[in-house]
């Protein structure tokens, strides 16, 4: 078998419709979007439109509500601090701040805080400074002979 040799299966692909080409091509002249109206001319958008009917989205019950002021925390989870100490790309022996954890690679930028999570084993004896961290993390850091330390988010005005 050769480069050139190679094509798909027949009736894998189907040549795309060229609209507008002229009568012979089965899509010429108004190509397919037949005679004047809204629709028919170019730039137009009508989605969910239903001929002045209620829309569905509007007769579904609204649900929910996005706290304007949220805080959105960037995520860390404790097997991956392990991985990063066992790769040498973040310092054991030193506190690991949230500073620290950015200079390394392992959060991309700060947000509102960095927030440690449980999921993975931790090993080493490590001590964290950050924004926020759950129960589990806080449990698991302890156990290991380490500890882990939540700072309050400065208020951000």
């Amino acid at each position: 078998m050769k480069l050139h040799e190679l094509h798909d299966n027949e009736g894998a692909t189907k040549k795309r419709m060229r609209v507008g080409r002229g009568p012979g091509s089965g899509k010429g002249k108004m190509g397919g979007r037949g005679i004047k109206g809204q629709k028919s001319r170019s730039g137009v958008a009508i989605n969910g439109y239903e001929g002045g009917q209620m829309p569905l989205y509007q007769r579904l019950p609204k649900r929910g509500f996005n706290k304007p002021n949220r805080k959105a925390f960037a995520v860390v989870n404790l097997g991956l601090i392990q991985k990063f100490v066992d790769e040498k790309k973040l310092d054991a022996a030193a506190a690991i701040t949230e500073d620290a954890l950015i200079a390394s690679g392992l959060v991309r930028r700060k947000k509102d805080g960095i927030r440690v999570l449980a999921k993975g084993e931790v090993s080493a004896k490590l001590t964290i400074e950050v924004t926020g961290a759950s129960k589990a993390a806080v449990e698991a850091v302890e156990k290991a002979g380490g500890s882990l330390t939540v700072k309050t988010a400065p208020a951000a005005e």
